[in-house]
């Protein structure tokens, strides 16, 4: 099945030539109203009039998330707030949000390609959607939720949490469908089965997972338990959120890129230079059909490869492979973007902590865990059991109101934590996905 077969499914001629079209449009749009842009491209010698091929966008340069920063809240944005329906944010590294607004038009694009995922993982309009991803700034809970209600289908909009609530509706209301990350999934199954719940035995058949890595043995796991098909969906809120690439029910090798509304690159994370098609690199992203929030070449850090060849299902768009790490020091804990930088942040505004810390992540079961090991100074670190308990407390209360995630605190003794000549490695990360 194909939500939109015209775009999905053309020659790969007529969809470049529709890319092309669409990029020279959207260039010159950005060069004219967003004065980040106009500064890069005059500060690159490039203007929009330098795209004549596909190709010319190598001569452009690129935006990334400092960019974003730089421009906190609204510097991005080309259109005025008077045409602005909807803000979303996710995390950035010093606290403050990286900011995304949409038009009407925009939640409209954004709609339809989540529809074009729910249909492309086989869903239809007679389909019950569980909808388990977190409703409000970030975009995974309503990006899902209008994507159902374009299709047609009945979306329950449970969002993230209260898990025991979450097994009673699966059981009572009989979803056909689930939206939620990877690791919770395997959690709900797990959860169910202490419940004395056979979960093989719900209604459910697809899961669409995404917003963290995960593994074919993952997959497997979860389908089993289960008794899904449990199916990839890739997005990230600068870019328009989730609705980016989906990997279908047929295929089951790579997520198709809607590339009628983006261009996608891999390049060498070091160099910046283009990879071959097939090589791994780093993803970029241009968007074509956005209007609030164009972004030009933006590296995402996320590394995969890029897959020109037909699929079996009819779709005819590039496909990407599976995320196979970052190349930058990002963590995705449970869903959420967070930087070592971050919490160093939220560290350096306690009293009494020196500059020196390690992050453990794991896994509990099938759920993520973050341990923050921290050196205190001498004094404090010889006072009472109850004031150091009270910094831990502090600590483990700031990064969560913060950052959103929930962290066990462990203060050490000073010069415990190992140092390095050359950059401090400060992440353990533990999960083997």
């Amino acid at each position: 099945m194909i939500f939109n077969e015209e775009f999905e499914t053309l020659p790969r001629e007529a969809l470049e030539a529709l890319q092309l079209k669409r990029l020279q449009q959207v260039a010159q749009r950005v060069y004219h109203t967003v004065g980040f842009y106009k500064k890069a491209f005059d500060e690159a010698g490039v203007t929009p009039d330098d795209i004549q091929t596909l190709e010319d966008i190598r001569k452009f340069p690129f935006t990334t998330k400092q960019d974003l920063r730089d421009n906190y809240p609204f510097g991005l944005f080309s259109v005025p707030m008077s045409s602005i329906v909807r803000l979303h944010a996710s995390s950035g590294t010093t606290g403050k949000a990286t900011v995304v607004g949409y038009t009407k038009r925009d939640i409209d694009t954004w709609s339809r390609l989540m529809a074009r995922s729910f249909v492309a993982a086989g869903l239809t309009k007679n389909d019950i959607i569980h909808n388990a991803y977190g409703y409000g700034l970030f975009t995974g809970g309503l990006g899902a939720h209008y994507g159902a209600e374009m299709l047609g289908a009945s979306v329950i909009p449970i969002s993230g949490g209260n898990t025991k609530r979450q097994i009673m509706i699966l059981q009572d209301f009989g979803p056909t469908a689930i939206c939620c990350t990877p690791s919770y999934a395997l959690y709900l199954a797990e959860q169910g089965e202490e419940l004395g719940i056979d979960m093989t035995s719900l209604k459910l058949r697809v899961g669409v997972l995404g917003a963290e890595p995960w593994s074919e043995k993952m997959r497997r796991e979860i389908e089993y338990k289960l008794n899904i098909t449990a199916l990839d969906i890739y997005g990230l809120s600068e870019v328009i959120g989730p609705g980016v690439a989906m990997e279908c029910a047929e295929g089951r090798n790579g997520l198709h890129v809607f590339e009628d509304h983006f261009i996608v690159e891999t390049i060498d994370p070091v160099t910046g230079e283009t990879v071959p098609n097939g090589a791994e690199g780093e993803l970029v992203f241009t968007t074509l059909t956005k209007e609030a929030f164009p972004l030009i070449r933006y590296r995402t850090r996320d590394m995969s490869r890029l897959m020109k060849e037909p699929c079996r299902c009819g779709r005819t768009v590039a496909r990407m492979a599976r995320i196979t790490g970052r190349s930058d020091d990002m963590l995705i804990i449970r869903g959420v973007n967070v930087f070592p930088s971050q919490i160093e942040q939220v560290l350096l505004d306690i009293e009494g902590l020196e500059p020196h810390y390690e992050l453990i992540v794991d896994r509990d079961g099938t759920l993520d865990t973050l341990e923050i090991k921290v050196e205190v100074r001498e004094a404090i670190f010889s006072d009472e059991v109850r004031t150091l308990q009270k910094i831990e407390r502090r600590i483990a209360k700031d990064v969560k109101d913060y950052l959103g995630v929930t962290a066990a605190v462990k203060l050490v003794e000073p010069k415990s934590l190992q140092r390095f000549e050359e950059k401090a490695q400060r992440v353990i990360d533990k999960r083997s996905i």
